[in-house]
């Protein structure tokens, strides 16, 4: 294979990490060779994830971004750990979305969809998707993930339009589909029905309009009615009020007049009415509202349909045909006041119903639909949650998932679209026939009468049918292919919670319908990336954020690591800080890497248990390793990067490669070899560990020393073997001597360049002497002191307490400034560990917080507690000096 790498000339020139001169290199690399591809192989484990398909239209937004960085995390990480691991990409074809697009395309032509024809629409469309279709795919390998590119699947595909047609025709001979006039939310914008669930609802303000309908045959009384929507009235066919309401009862059974109109209304009692809104008397309009219609047609009335599907009042509005809602509900308001029967209008904001693809106000219609019934699907699907089969992380989305089954109303899926799977239905046009057939191939004849005379449903499927086949089509069904009998069912969904309902159920009850199986085992629900001051990202709003700007300015490396630094169980607020963290974090490995490969030529890499700090870092670095393994078994990015940022900053970098200058630069062979080999094996094994989350960074330094590329090695595994609690508190030690010698200095003002005098004096540990000797060129290093023993202390010395005994430092300082400064260092040192003390007692924080999260936090009070007690005693011999 060839090696990509600028080469170690690059590496001893560089002492800074260039994303750009990197990146895109190793993504041509990895493509060409074809890493990312996996197939079928009975000897090893399967590790599978579908993605979720964005849309043809769409680009890469920073929603997309932390997902992608999740999945691909995943997928390198179990990829790393032997397993075979396929990330299956693709598209969706995305009917409203898409022909939106390009009707909007057409428009600057001055054309309409009708003016080319729905074949030659769709070809349009076609075109459209060749050019710019594929374009998130391209962001994604800027972010560098590690999907199956040769597997890229679309819904629109050939064979995935024949399982889309072979789940129809399946679940219409079911008896689950079939077609009905109901009430849906129609666009008039996009010109066709919706789902429930791809309704936003947007808080406007409004009014309420009070109107008095006067009774027939009693005299002078009337029954008022409230509405945020008066054009609507023209649609009434009733009045209704709750049968328990006094103020009404002696009016049920009797006639309304509508104003206006003077259609007359009857008044019906039902529960359903809520006699606290309003007034408590609900103007009916069944072809108008969900509730209204659910009463129409228990009490058996008439459907008056006053808005038309483009937005407009229908001839049923009488002089009010013909304009649009808007005018319509101003001019119904000023011929009520004319009347003399609007008694009041006042301020009501409410929550309106919108396209969530274009923000139109949805019009409840009735109209003629398919629809799919899901009391026999949804019981699968819940259960497989409640007995768990399919989990959620967080775990409260488990719940969500199972109260939104349990109300589960029969599904819409038939949209007035040209771009989209059309209905595998055809009509049989002789008159006394009239055949509806559904087929997976066009029939040459009505299968009832022997026509030849049919024709085709003009009615597309909605977009989420498809994409419902998504785990199990994308391998190849409706055909048993090797693909799919590996792969599926996948490991995890790693998703987005609003499309819970949208997507993820219905994956999960097609997965158990047509194979059996759930579609994966587990379902991780990523945060919501919000903007800076905590508003929802939004290029309309202003507050978008492209993650393409971020891979620009800082590289892809760092916008993943700040990224999966930020994820969390709940919604967080955009941090650039975290992604410049990320910049910093592989400029900091880079110049580590530079250091140990630069400074070891020569020396081969292998494991050294001589010294006790190579002991020490090889125990340090499989505490890090169990507490990455921990937290990503639970998806808890954050803490997994958190975790392997400090162990590289903190202990590899600035304390182990610290130690080891002593031995590499000192005169001992045996000693520079030992240091040499260990450190070129630690490096190798850190770069394994973080390459699932920098793939590019880290790629660079293994192909300095021949270890790309890294999807073909292992990723280091936990072996408590190597931990070395002994090595670990002594060197812990050590480091508590440096700091507490670097303290001294900094309080002290000593001058950086100033080599301090200092002898250890032992408090009766008597080990404690041998423990601090051996490192007397560290102390040198790290903390510009020249440590002595087993002579005499200078006369006039400060002390230093360490671990085991103290330093007594040949450096005069004044005791009262000492001691001032001291007792504040304790105060604030003692508010940690109150807070600490409080924070690991309270059980809902230990109960649920990731194992290594806690650990963490323990280890902190731990050296708080260590801190605060050494500075009292050093202020404890202050005073009594």
């Amino acid at each position: 294979m060839s090696d990509p790498s600028s080469g170690t000339d690059y590496l001893r020139q560089t002492t800074r990490f260039e994303p750009a001169a990197v990146e895109a290199r190793w993504m041509r690399h990895w493509l060409d060779e074809h890493l990312f591809h996996a197939e079928p192989d009975p000897s090893r484990k399967p590790y599978s994830i579908v993605i979720p398909p964005p849309n043809i239209t769409g680009v890469l937004h920073m929603g997309h971004a932390l997902n992608d960085a999740v999945q691909d995390t995943l997928t390198r990480y179990h990829r790393m750990l032997g397993e075979n691991a396929c990330w299956l990409v693709g598209t969706d074809h995305a009917g409203i979305a898409t022909q939106n697009v390009v009707e909007k395309m057409l428009r600057k032509d001055g054309l309409t969809k009708e003016d080319l024809g729905r074949e030659e629409f769709v070809k349009r469309v076609w075109e459209w998707r060749r050019e710019y279709g594929g374009t998130i795919i391209q962001q994604l390998k800027r972010l560098g993930c590690s999907c199956d590119y040769d597997r890229e699947r679309f819904t629109f595909d050939e064979g995935y339009a024949r399982a889309v047609t072979k789940v129809f025709v399946a679940l219409f001979e079911k008896g689950y589909i079939h077609k009905d006039s109901y009430l849906v939310n129609w666009c008039p914008r996009c010109g066709t029905a919706i789902s429930d669930l791809e309704v936003a609802y947007k808080d406007m303000p409004g009014t309420l309009t009070h109107v008095r309908y006067s009774v027939q045959g009693s005299g002078s009384e009337s029954v008022t009615i409230a509405t945020t929507r008066p054009e609507t009235m023209l649609g009434d066919t009733a009045v209704a009020v709750h049968p328990d309401d006094r103020r009404y009862r002696h009016l049920v059974g009797k006639t309304a007049t509508l104003p206006l109109l003077g259609r007359e209304l009857r008044i019906v009692a039902d529960e359903r009415v809520d006699p606290d809104f309003g007034t408590g008397a609900l103007k009916i309009t069944p072809a108008h509202d969900l509730t209204d219609f659910d009463i129409g047609r228990t009490h058996g009335l008439d459907t008056v349909q006053a808005i038309g599907q483009d937005g407009r009042i229908t001839g049923a509005g009488g002089p009010y045909a013909g304009l649009e809602v808007e005018e319509a509900a101003e001019r119904v308001v000023e011929d009520l006041r004319a009347l003399g029967v609007l008694e009041k209008v006042e301020d009501y904001p409410h929550s309106v119903a919108t396209c969530d693809r274009c923000g139109t106000p949805i019009e409840p219609l009735i109209s003629e639909q398919w629809f799919m019934e899901m009391d026999e699907l949804k019981r699968p699907a819940t259960e497989v949650v409640r007995d768990g089969r399919v989990t959620f992380t967080p775990e409260r989305w488990g719940r969500v998932y199972i109260d939104w089954m349990e109300n589960l109303r029969p599904w819409c899926i038939s949209r007035q679209l040209w771009w989209g799977h059309q209905l595998p239905v055809w009509y049989c046009r002789n008159e006394e026939c009239g055949e509806t057939i559904v087929a997976e191939t066009e029939p040459e004849a009505c299968p009832h009468c022997g026509g030849t005379s049919i024709r085709r449903e003009t009615d597309v499927l909605d977009t989420w049918f498809s994409s419902a086949l998504w785990p199990f089509a994308t391998f190849g069904w409706p055909d048993e292919t090797p693909d799919l009998d590996y792969f599926y069912p996948t490991d995890v969904l790693s998703t987005a919670r609003d499309i819970i309902f949208l997507w993820v159920a219905r994956m999960v009850m097609m997965g158990l319908e047509f194979r059996g199986e759930v579609p994966f085992e587990d379902v991780y629900i990523h945060s919501v990336i919000q903007a800076p001051d905590g508003r929802r990202m939004s290029k309309s709003l202003g507050t978008g954020i492209d993650p393409l700007e971020m891979i620009d300015r800082y590289g892809a490396d760092a916008t993943r690591f700040g990224l999966l630094l930020m994820s969390s169980a709940q919604d967080v607020r955009f941090s650039e800080e975290k992604i410049a963290m990320g910049r910093g974090f592989a400029n900091k490995l880079w110049n580590a890497a530079r250091f140990v490969l630069l400074g070891s030529e020569g020396y081969e890499a292998a494991r050294s248990e001589a010294d006790e700090v190579d002991r020490w870092i090889t125990s340090r670095f499989q505490r890090c390793l169990a507490g990455v393994e921990d937290a990503v078994a639970v998806y808890d990015f954050s803490a997994a990067v958190d975790t392997v940022y400090h162990f590289v900053w903190d202990e590899f970098c600035d304390w182990y490669l610290e130690f080891v200058k002593v031995r590499l630069y000192g005169d001992d062979e045996t000693a520079k070899a030992q240091a040499a080999g260990h450190a070129r094996w630690m490096l190798d094994r850190v770069v394994r560990l973080l390459h699932p989350f920098l793939p590019f960074v880290t790629e660079e330094i293994a192909a300095q020393y021949g270890a790309a590329p890294l999807l073909r090695q292992r990723h280091p595994r936990r072996d408590d073997g190597q931990v070395a609690p002994d090595a670990e508190r002594d060197i812990g030690q050590v480091r508590a001597a440096v700091d507490g010698l670097r303290r001294f200095r900094a309080e002290a003002e000593v001058p950086p360049g100033k080599v301090l005098e200092a002898v250890f004096v032992g408090d009766g540990d008597a080990g404690a002497e041998g423990r601090y000797a051996p490192y007397a060129g560290a102390f040198r290093a790290l903390a510009k002191t020249a440590v002595s023993f087993q002579t005499e202390p200078p006369a006039d010395a400060t002390v230093v307490l360490v671990p085991g005994g103290r330093f007594e430092v040949a450096v005069a300082v004044d005791r009262a400034e000492e001691t001032a400064r001291l007792e504040q260092q304790l105060a604030k040192v003692e508010n940690e560990v109150r807070r600490g003390r409080a924070k690991l007692a309270n059980e809902k924080f230990v109960g649920r917080a990731p194992e290594a999260v806690v650990a963490k936090e323990r280890e902190k009070l731990a050296g708080y507690v260590t801190d605060r007690d050494e500075l009292a005693t050093r202020l404890a011999r202050l005073r009594g000096a």
